[in-house]
């Protein structure tokens, strides 16, 4: 007979095509029975919180909601971090995890429940007699209200016998949210008359944007209203048109092009929640510019939006377009009136790649790299300083192309096990990960499950610079002890050979020629590549000095 465990993978099995985590007593008889009796695949990290960054990854690179599994006690608490940033980030997925008897807690048992809900994830519990509805209700949760969800499995319920799985029902979505009634209908029709009368009209548009499957009809509408476009640095490539997009808008954004920005009179923002970053901490927009805001919260999300429209981004723009067309609107022209490429063009940093310390200048390294990188390339980032590097320099093809787990929570040491719900979620394509020595340290349990799971599609960059940059150039600027802040020069490419891949320590331009010889090579032929790259601590992103600016201000 099928026990509990049973019920819950055979209808999670329905849903979820991957799991990825650790076994132990608590979901050995759940991944015993997606082994046996399911077609979904479980791929093993070395650390519980990879599961859970992992399935993270998986959706944002695919779409689709993925699954985690741990064990009860130690094993939940080691997921904490990981999930709270994919509930800060707005990410769906399922935790499986073990639980405590419900006859009490055991000495080695906590309040899973209640830790949950601190980062954010509420908690569905199985029971012997409703495990495979209360899965499927777990799952709609999940999916609705985009947030991680937890499915435990008492530890004296796992294997109990609970007869033949029942047929649960679909989990029902709710669709695309419309704008409804005369308040929406005249905000948009006031929004569409000041986009036809605009001189410099611009859209800038968000993940949500992507999500609500816009990008088409925004291309459509910054051509109907002769807009340049901007991103959120997890909307990139969301236009279709990059002949006039400015790039990532924020700190991340070249100085040119944030310029132009600021020449905005009229700018829409769709699907972006305008935080700090990239709002610039209020320098963004000029204090002229009429910026309203698109999007499904509740409310404008920024002191600096004059106008809000509570709507999915691709409704709302179809809308828009309707209006503009009806009003007879021609472009503003203002796109074509300036150059765009130079505007968005970045300082790349001396020509021979060395700062003034003689260790690679990270901005030389990154635009170099930008160029030898795989087209298909899908990048994951860990959190930390040098995430300025791959925004900046690394063009992706679509906002699912590029993740940046961590950055959400403000956390460090995702990075490795993003790079195993990538590779699965995008099987034919290569996995760049990029990382700094100190997230990579953090993370070296899942090195080998990056090496593993990717193979020769995968390459690492690690930004080798000794310190925790962000704390140096922040705090050490302020005078506070450098000592706790600073790492021993490690040697990742031993590390990554170790375990399977190949690594090059990288001192010289003439040291990345590796991958690009890499990349000529049959993906089959090939092993995964660490690119440690000791870079100078004394180069600062220029997003950096932006929090610079705002901290010692303070």
């Amino acid at each position: 007979m099928p026990t509990v465990s049973a019920h819950v993978a055979r209808t999670l099995a329905q849903h979820v095509d991957h799991v990825f985590g650790v076994m132990g007593n608590g979901n050995a008889w759940f991944l015993d029975d997606v082994e046996r009796s399911t077609s979904t695949h479980f791929t093993a990290v070395r650390h519980e919180a990879g599961g859970v960054v992992a399935a993270d990854a998986y959706y944002r690179a695919s779409g689709r909601i993925a699954a985690a599994t741990v064990t009860y006690g130690a094993g939940f608490t080691n997921t904490l971090t990981a999930l709270a940033e994919a509930a800060q980030a707005r990410v769906p997925l399922v935790l499986l995890a073990g639980d405590e008897p419900t006859s009490g807690p055991r000495p080695w048992d906590v309040d899973q429940i209640a830790l949950a809900a601190a980062v954010g994830a509420r908690t569905y519990t199985v029971g012997r007699a409703d495990a495979a509805a209360t899965t499927v209700i777990a799952i709609e949760h999940s999916l609705t209200y985009r947030v991680p969800v937890v499915l435990a499995i008492p530890y004296d319920v796992a294997a109990l016998e609970a007869g033949p799985v029942p047929d649960a029902p679909e989990p029902a979505l709710p669709g695309p949210l419309a704008p409804a009634g005369p308040f929406d209908a005249a905000a948009i029709s006031d929004l569409a008359r000041a986009l036809a009368g605009a001189q410099r009209p611009l859209l800038l548009a968000g993940r949500g944007a992507w999500l609500a499957g816009a990008g088409e009809t925004l291309g459509e509408l910054a051509a109907a209203t002769g807009a340049l476009t901007a991103t959120t640095a997890l909307g990139r490539g969301v236009f279709p048109d990059g002949r006039y997009d400015l790039g990532v808008a924020g700190g991340f954004g070249a100085e040119g092009a944030m310029a132009l920005v600021r020449e905005a009179n009229v700018a829409v923002v769709l699907g972006a929640s305008l935080n700090q970053f990239t709002m610039r901490f209020g320098d963004l927009f000029s204090p002229g510019t009429r910026v309203v805001q698109v999007d499904v919260a509740p409310a404008a999300t920024h002191r600096h939006v004059g106008g809000f429209v509570r709507g999915d981004a691709a409704l709302v723009a179809r809308a828009l377009l309707e209006e503009l067309r009806g009003l007879g609107a021609a472009p503003s022209g203002w796109r074509e009136s300036v150059d765009v490429a130079a505007a968005r063009a970045y300082e790349t940093g001396p020509a021979d790649g060395l700062a003034s310390d003689g260790r690679l200048d990270p901005r030389t390294v990154a635009h170099r790299l930008g160029a030898l990188l795989p087209d298909d390339r899908v990048v994951v980032s860990d959190g930390g300083h040098f995430i300025g590097w791959a925004n900046m320099y690394w063009p992706v093809a679509s906002p699912d192309r590029m993740m940046m787990v961590g950055t959400a929570y403000q956390s460090i040491g995702l990075g490795f096990p993003s790079v195993a719900g990538a590779a699965a979620a995008r099987p034919e394509d290569a996995v760049v990960l990029t990382t700094g020595d100190g997230g990579g340290l953090m993370a070296l349990a899942d090195l080998e499950t990056a090496v593993r799971t990717a193979g020769g599609r995968g390459v690492a960059v690690v930004w080798n610079d000794a310190v925790y940059g962000a704390e140096v150039h922040v705090y050490g600027r302020q005078g506070l002890a450098e000592e706790p802040m600073r790492i021993p020069e490690t040697d990742f490419a031993a590390l990554a050979a170790a375990v399977g891949a190949e690594g090059v320590v990288v001192r010289s331009l003439a040291d990345l020629d590796r991958l690009a010889s890499w990349t000529s090579e049959p993906v089959d032929q090939r092993r995964f590549l660490m690119l440690d790259c000791r870079v100078s601590p004394t180069v600062v992103a220029p997003y950096q000095e932006e929090i610079l600016r705002v901290n010692l201000s303070r």
